[in-house]
This record gives structure tokens, C-alpha cells and sequence, in this order.
């Protein structure tokens, strides 16, 4: 990917002054990781009278590809050609822009310490992207950039110069000229309108991306004749995101029609009595879904399996009503870790009595698993590669056959909200696997029907409408414990 950025100037007023601006010396040629490649800054030309700056970013399509570890949905890679043959090494988008916020992002912001009165003032800027998607077509271009004061000249990529009855691509040649914009002004309008003209992101879109977009827009996204398109755009069409700022953008438009301040329109609520309550954890939550699930079951002696750092033992050890607890895991580093924090070399006698860890492996039968009321393997399905949780399944459903099984698991559906996860990325980097509902629903529903279990399935956190909870459980009873209690409940 590549973009220049130029300027002119006079002895009085040199182009070089670009350099302060950008803080980049215009003598050197630096470079810059970025989280999608490497970035280059060069100046292919420097002196009074004209300086160029030029941004190239080497993106490694192969490295984003593995980065996420080929681990997605139902575990196994995506040989789709497109992961690996694509545009993004070379046409100007997301990436793009993120690498313009990463390596200008004082310049984006109005800063020079070293020239305080340089940021403020207008220049002479020409900007050329030699690559850019464009859905839309040079209509949209147009329509995008010359509200904001540039001249556009913009022409269409052929397919193929040889063969021009295959007619153009949807690729442009782009080039924008100013006399009146400030450098801070160019580089955020580029950081937003760039992946508007691509019409995608190469990340998920979170809430953050609302304030990031109202940031970058200050200034001329409220008055923007394309201000919902762009807004849509921005924020890959999540309707609530889109929502919310356009109503953030309608406060600041009424606030700069009345000469005021947004916190002067926005007054509805008190800040002083405004209270604001904090998420409870994830985690925090699919313990207290499972213990309830447990108490439900009226389960007694538990077996957390895959017990890691011993949070849900130590949980569980609160409530009386569970008389034995046992974790198993297999990393003894994990096993010494919950040793500390359940503080066994320390606990009274009595407690003591009621817990007990040892290291063991869920892909093999144990006889010590045996007799259990429950078992619960909470996030434990989705660090096995996919051809080993058969070995699982036997090993928990068919040797301990505990009466109750609670299986908590990642939604890969709800990774979209997560506002730091990149885009097919999954939520942790031993994951071999997440699925969605209908896959985790199917693979619960043949271990039931193989072990002679009944499953239900319960949401862990927020149940979203469009893509569900974040996390899912599954709980599985087995039928013979079913009729046994029926029947004590009939001769009680």
C-alpha cells in the first residue's frame, strides 16, 4: 500500500515544514511495526519549495492468515485462495488507515512542540493514492471528498490494460488537492473516508470504533452532506453503533448551531447524580451459572475438570451444601497455582476434608473420576484438537458417567462484540476451535444420544437477539438418574 503526501512552499515558508508536521525528519527514512506489517516513511523529495512525503506499508497477507493459527470455526483452517490471495498487500484500506493513526497519530491529533503555530495553518497539500477500492464508483469519490474542500481527480483501474473490453475494476487512481485544509484535517479525513471507500474492515467493529469515528470526524463529519453513509459505512453497518453516533453527531450539530457546548444540549441527566454500574466479568458470570446449575441438580460431590488455577474449587468450597470437590487438571504448574490460592497448607481440617487436587488427563479413563454426583468442564472442550474430545467424551460420558455434566464453551457468534478482538482472531491463543450455537448444540446432542444422557442448554451472560451469549452451556443429566429421582419423588 502506498500514499504520498506534498506540499509547497518559499524560503519564508519552507515545504519542509511537512516534517515538523508529521514528525518525521525528512533526511531519514524510518520504519514502524504496526499489527498488520511493516510501515515505511520516506521523503522521495525535500526542500523549500516542494516535499513529499511517502507512507508504504508492507502487509503480509500470510502472516494474518496464521496469526489467527488457521483456528476458527469448527477448528479447521480456511483453505479459501482469498485468505492468502488479495488485495490487501497493495490497495489502500482499513490497514491503511490504522497505519496512518499508528504513525501520525500527532499529527492527526494537531501537535508540534517544536513549531506550536505550524498545525493551525492552512497548506498547500496534495495527496495521491495510486490504489483504492472504491464501491461506489468515482461518483462516490467525488461525493466523499469534495464537501471537505478538495479538488478530486479520480480515474478508474482496468482490469487488465491489455484487454480493456473486460472494462475497469473496482479500483481507482486518486488524487486530492488543497489550499485551505490543515495537515491534521487531511490525515483524518483519509483515516475515516479510506475504509468508507473499501466498505470494509479488516477488524471487528466494537463500541470504541463510535468514539474513534466522531474523533477522527470532529469538525466536518456533522455537516457532512454523506454523513449517514459514511457513519453506516465506518461501522460495517452494525445498526446500534451506527445509531449511537449519529445521534452523538446530531448533539454536536444542534450544539454548533446554538453556539454551545454539547454538555450544554446534553444535560438530560445530573452528572453528579448519574450513576454508572460496572459489567460483572464474564467469568464471574459462568461461575455463578454453574453453581447455580449445580445446586439445581443437587449435586454434592463435584468434580471440576480441568480445574486450572482452582477459581471455581475455590467457589464451590464456599457453599456447604458441596461435601467433596475435586480438581483435576493436567499442568501441575496450574495445580500448584491453585494449591496457593486455595491456601491448603493452611485451611482448617474440616474444610480441608471437603477438597482435593491431583493431575490427570480428560483424554484417558480414570477410575478415580468414578461416582461423582457432577462434573463440570468449564472452557475445557475447546483446548483439545477436534479429533481428541471423542477420547474426552468417552472418558468424562462413558467411564466416570457422573449424573449431572455441565460443558461451558466459547460462542464464536459473540466474538463480534468483543471490542479488542481482531478480526478472525479467536478469544485465546490455546483455543484450537470455537463454535457457534448450532455447532456446539449438535456436537451436545450426539454425546447425549451416544451416553444416555438428556441435555438442555442454558446462555451465560448477555443473549444478544442477533448473535446470542457469549458464552454457552450445556447441561447433561443422565436418564437413569431422571427415573430414579421421579421415582423417589412419587414413594416421598
Amino acid at each position: 500500500m502506498f500514499l504520498t503526501i506534498s506540499t509547497t512552499g518559499t524560503p519564508e515558508r519552507p515545504a519542509t515544514d511537512l516534517g515538523f508536521l508529521l514528525h518525521k525528519h525528512p533526511e531519514k527514512a524510518q520504519a514502524f511495526s504496526t499489527s498488520y506489517g511493516r510501515a515505511h516513511v520516506l521523503y522521495p523529495e525535500a526542500d523549500d519549495q516542494r516535499c513529499t512525503a511517502a507512507l508504504l506499508l508492507e502487509v503480509d497477507a500470510v502472516a494474518l492468515v496464521r496469526r489467527g493459527k488457521g483456528k476458527g470455526r469448527g477448528g479447521a483452517p480456511d483453505a479459501a485462495l482469498a485468505q492468502y490471495v488479495n488485495d490487501r498487500p497493495y490497495a489502500a484500506s482499513s490497514l491503511l488507515a490504522v497505519a496512518l493513526s499508528a504513525v501520525f497519530s500527532s499529527a492527526m491529533r494537531g501537535v508540534c512542540a517544536a513549531k506550536p503555530e505550524l498545525p493551525s495553518q492552512p497548506r498547500p497539500l496534495r495527496i495521491e493514492v495510486p490504489a483504492l477500492p472504491a464501491r461506489g464508483g468515482l461518483e462516490l469519490v467525488r461525493r466523499l471528498f469534495e464537501p471537505l474542500g478538495w479538488t478530486v481527480t479520480v480515474e478508474p483501474v482496468a482490469l487488465d490494460s491489455e484487454f480493456p473490453e473486460w472494462g475497469d475494476s473496482r479500483y481507482v487512481r486518486l488524487e486530492l488537492e488543497s489550499t485551505r485544509l490543515t495537515v491534521a484535517e487531511a490525515l483524518r479525513h483519509l483515516y475515516v473516508l479510506l475504509p468508507v471507500l473499501d466498505d470494509a474492515k479488516h477488524y471487528w467493529v466494537a463500541s470504541d470504533e463510535v468514539d474513534k469515528l466522531l474523533r477522527a470526524g470532529e469538525g466536518w463529519l456533522a455537516e457532512h452532506p454523506e454523513q449517514k453513509l459514511i457513519t453506516s459505512r465506518y461501522l460495517s453497518r452494525r445498526w446500534s453503533l451506527t445509531r449511537e453516533a449519529m445521534e452523538r453527531l446530531e448533539l454536536v450539530r444542534l450544539a454548533e448551531a446554538d453556539d454551545s457546548e454539547v454538555e450544554d444540549i446534553d444535560n438530560a441527566v445530573d452528572a453528579e447524580t448519574e450513576t454508572e454500574e460496572k459489567p460483572t466479568p464474564l467469568a464471574v458470570q459462568r461461575r455463578e451459572a454453574i453453581l447455580e446449575a449445580l445446586r439445581a441438580a443437587g449435586a454434592a460431590r463435584v468434580l471440576d475438570l480441568g480445574c486450572g488455577q482452582g477459581q471455581l474449587v475455590q467457589a464451590l468450597l464456599k457453599d456447604p451444601k458441596f461435601t467433596e470437590i475435586v480438581g483435576v487438571d493436567v499442568s501441575v504448574r496450574a495445580l500448584t497455582i491453585a494449591s496457593r490460592r486455595l491456601k491448603l497448607d493452611r485451611m482448617g481440617e474440616r474444610t480441608a476434608s471437603r477438597v482435593q487436587l491431583f493431575q490427570g488427563s480428560l483424554a484417558y479413563t480414570d477410575k478415580r473420576l468414578k461416582g461423582y454426583d457432577a462434573a463440570v468442564l468449564s472452557e475445557v472442550v475447546e483446548h483439545l484438537d477436534l479429533p481428541r474430545l471423542p477420547a474426552l467424551e468417552y472418558a468424562v460420558f462413558g467411564a466416570a458417567r457422573p449424573r449431572t455434566v455441565l460443558v461451558t464453551t466459547p460462542n464464536v457468534e459473540y466474538n463480534v462484540r468483543w471490542e479488542s478482538l481482531p478480526a478472525g482472531h479467536v478469544r485465546h491463543g490455546d483455543h484450537r476451535f470455537e463454535w457457534t450455537r448450532e455447532e456446539f448444540r449438535a456436537w451436545a446432542a450426539s454425546v447425549a444420544e451416544r451416553h444416555g444422557y438428556d441435555v438442555e442448554f442454558t446462555p451465560v451472560g448477555p443473549d444478544d437477539p442477533e448473535v446470542g451469549p457469549p458464552t454457552q452451556m450445556a447441561v447433561f443429566v443422565l436418564r437413569t438418574a431422571v427415573i430414579r429421582t421421579e421415582k423417589e419423588a412419587k414413594a416421598a
